[in-house]
This record gives structure tokens, sequence and C-alpha cells, in this order.
């Protein structure tokens, strides 16, 4: 019997701990600082069991580390490294789903010498994005090309049949940290041309992406996820024209957002308000409005007091006379606040994943462009797309792992065959599907 502990119990567990729980030759232990959602995950099946544990107690990681023979964590980044090197010090595989930070990269040699593999970013962004990427760039090797181009989309999105908001988005938990991402900048290369996008200027550079939603052509507002460029290296691609990754939402976000961000919303710090302050107040303080609100916001906002934004930010509450939630001490704060009253997934609706890559190959006689798209939807009073996107492929890993089919050490990513090659074939068994196209562009 092979021993699993997972270190929390988030909106992204429930796939990956049935999915381990399934194995008749695990036993999972699920940890999480509220043992009531551990227990939920593990109910019913006897290979399964749930403990309490603090995330700041590193005695209390270790304890349950030692007696695993691999570890997951699903707690928040920064605690990746600590339960990295308390795994590496017991001689214990590691799998997270999160990007592959410096003090994560710095355990590879101890890792490889340790014999244990600390397999990071095998979730769906990153995760999925990388092994649907890399099984196409290896077949252009294999043909005898080289790839010239890369554009790849990601997004989590309301399914049509759920996109019922002005803003074409949805939460299941805070929407604190989709928020806090939009303040990221953004770097790529976009037709030879290296591109720098300051964070506040983020959703002024986006562009409209058409991707084919169960048998209709959606357009949809794409624009830039942090820096690209590292990526060029971890593909292996050598002097692209262009390379970008991109982030996909509904039309109407990307307008709403760039105005919330200058007015001042996306700011973190903390603000003084009497107890009983309304939005209004509230929006009217950003503003030093001491007149018509909604005619004031427009034009701080450069905006027509018709445009759908101002009746977006109508619609968010933020012109409204209810008073703040209590707690909320900065802008940020209060818009997190309406964003989840009013942007909350009913019972029953469907999220949707949507992962879109856009390939330029040159072969000695042709060009091709090359696609790999997936749209996954939700299962209704289930399982959300983004628990199956995330959780499946590191469950899977895990047991590949485990059953000494993946036998790599140190810190690793999926981009080798080794591992995608299995994770991508049992993820289709389970119907997260792939189309890929080749189209020959130009004859050479």
């Amino acid at each position: 019997m092979k021993k699993i502990v997972v270190f929390g119990a988030g909106m992204v567990a429930g796939a990956l701990v049935r999915y381990l729980l399934d194995q008749p030759d695990f036993h999972v232990t699920v940890a999480s600082r509220t043992v009531s959602k551990a227990e939920a995950l593990v109910a019913g099946p006897p290979n399964g069991r749930a403990l309490a544990v603090d995330s700041d107690d590193p005695a209390a990681l270790e304890a349950l580390i030692r007696e695993a023979d691999l570890a997951i964590s699903l707690l928040p980044y920064v605690y990746h490294p600590t339960v990295a090197r308390l795994c590496v010090a017991n001689r214990v595989h590691m799998v997270t789903t999160s990007y592959v930070k410096p003090a994560m990269a710095a355990l590879d040699e101890d890792a490889r010498a340790a014999g244990v593999i600390l397999l990071n970013e095998i979730g769906v962004d990153p995760g999925i994005d990388h092994m649907t990427a890399m099984r196409i760039i290896h077949a252009v090797r294999r043909d005898g090309g080289r790839v010239t181009s890369f554009v790849s989309w990601c997004g989590g999105l309301p399914a049509p049949d759920a996109n019922d908001n002005p803003l074409g988005y949805k939460f299941s938990w805070s929407p604190r940290g989709v928020l806090l991402a939009g303040k990221n900048p953004a770097h790529y290369l976009w037709d030879g041309e290296e591109i720098d996008i300051p964070g506040d200027e983020l959703f002024d550079h986006y562009v409209t992406v058409p991707v084919v939603v169960e048998g209709e052509a959606i357009d949809y507002d794409g624009y830039p996820n942090r820096d690209s460029l590292p990526y060029m290296a971890t593909y292996g691609i050598d002097s692209p024209e262009t390379f970008f990754r991109g982030t996909l939402r509904n039309v109407g976000w990307c307008q709403t957002l760039r105005k919330l961000a200058q007015l001042g919303m996306l700011d973190e710090a903390p603000r003084a308000w009497v107890d009983g302050t309304t939005y209004a107040q509230f929006t009217a303080i950003l503003i030093d409005s001491t007149g018509t609100l909604r005619s004031d916001l427009a034009e701080h906002l450069d905006l027509s007091p018709d445009s759908l934004v101002l009746d977006n930010l109508a619609w968010l509450g933020l012109l409204s006379d209810d008073p703040l939630p209590a707690g909320a001490r900065s802008p940020i704060d209060v818009l997190t606040a309406a964003m989840l009253e009013k942007m909350r997934y009913a019972p029953g609706e469907r999220d949707m994943l949507i992962l879109k890559h856009i390939f330029e190959a040159e072969f000695p006689n042709r060009r091709e462009q090359l696609t790999s798209t997936m749209v996954d939807f939700g299962i209704p009073y289930g399982d959300t797309s983004m628990a199956r996107t995330v959780g499946l492929p590191a469950a899977i890993a895990v047991k590949l792992i485990l059953t000494g089919e993946i036998i790599l050490t140190g810190v690793q990513t999926p981009v080798v065959p080794e591992i995608y090659e299995p994770v991508l074939a049992e993820l289709e068994s389970l119907g997260i599907q792939f189309v890929e196209t080749r189209q020959i562009t130009e004859s050479l």
C-alpha cells in the first residue's frame, strides 16, 4: 500500500482526492487547517483519512511527510519550498500544480541526490498547456521542422449557458487572486519585437480571439499573461518570430477592468472611512466627486455617461446606497466583496476551461499552421472543470510516479514525453479532449 499525504483541501482538491481514493493500492491522508473540509473529501472509502494540520508548523508537516511515499501540496505557493525541503530530507516524492519559483528550483540537485522527484506545474495552466504544447513541438521536430511562432490562450470562464452577467465572469471562491493578476506586467515577443506592458496598462492590450464552443464560433477577449519569454527555453523554441501566452475572458471584462483599475479599485492600500459608508460614497471619495456621481465618474474615466462600462459599475453596486461590507479595508476588498455578491456560480451551473495553442512551423518544403484546442465543461452539481483540469493531471502523475512509470528525479515540469504522453492519454480517456489540426499554409 502506497501512502500519499495531500496538504490542502480547497476548491480543486476534490477531483484529485477521489481519483487517488479509487486506486486500491493507495492510502490517502488529506491534511488541512480546516479538518471538516478534509473529512468531506475522504468520507466513505476505507483508504482515506482526514487530519488537521497547521501549515505554519514545519514539525507537523514533517511528521506527515515522514510516513508517506509521496506528498501533494495544494497549499498556497509560499508553502511549497518548505514542503519540498522536508520531502527531500525524508526521501519522499512531491507533486504541486504551481509554477516553479527560484526557491523550488534551487532544490534540484538535492532532490536528485535523494532520488526523489519534485514535480511542479502539473495542473491546467500551468500543466495541460505545457503538455499539449510539447506534444506538438516534438511532433514538428520529428518531421524535420522548427516552430517559428507560438501563441497560447487559456481561460477559465462560465459556460455559455451560465454566462448571464455583463462582465462575463463568475467565481467559485474569492475574486481577489483574479483581480490581483490583472495588475501583473506582461512581456512577450511579437513579429520579432519584444513587447513590455506595464501592469497598469494590461487591459489596454486585448484582442479578439475566436473559439468554437459546442459548435458555435464565439469571440473572446484575450490579453497578455505575465512574462512569456522564459517558456521559450522551457519548450526549446529557438529564435521564434512570435512567442506569446495570453488569458481569455468574455467580452466586456477587459473594458470594465481597465476602468476599475483606472478608478483605483485594485489598490491594496488600506483606507479609512466611517462606519455606514455606502458604495456610492466610497466611489465618490475615490474621484473627489461632489456632484452627480455617474456624470462625475464618466468625466473622470473619460467615458460617455451612457457607457456600458458605467452600466457595469452600476450593476456591480458601486453606485448604490448599500453599506460597504464589514471588514473591507482597501479598495480591492470592496471590489472583491461586490463581485462575490453578484458573480457567484449558482447551483448546477457549468464552468468552462478553454486552452488554445496556435503554432506556425517551417519545414524544408512547406510552412504549416498547427493548433491544439481543449474546451472542457464542469459537471452540473459535480466537479467544476477547473477542479478536474487542475486536479486530474496531478493525480494521474502521482499514480505514474508511485507505480514506477515515471522514474525522473529532481525538480521537473511536464515537458518530457515520459510525463506528458501517459498523462494526456489518460485525461482523454476521462473525457478531457484535445482537438489537434495541421494545415499547410505555404509550399517552399
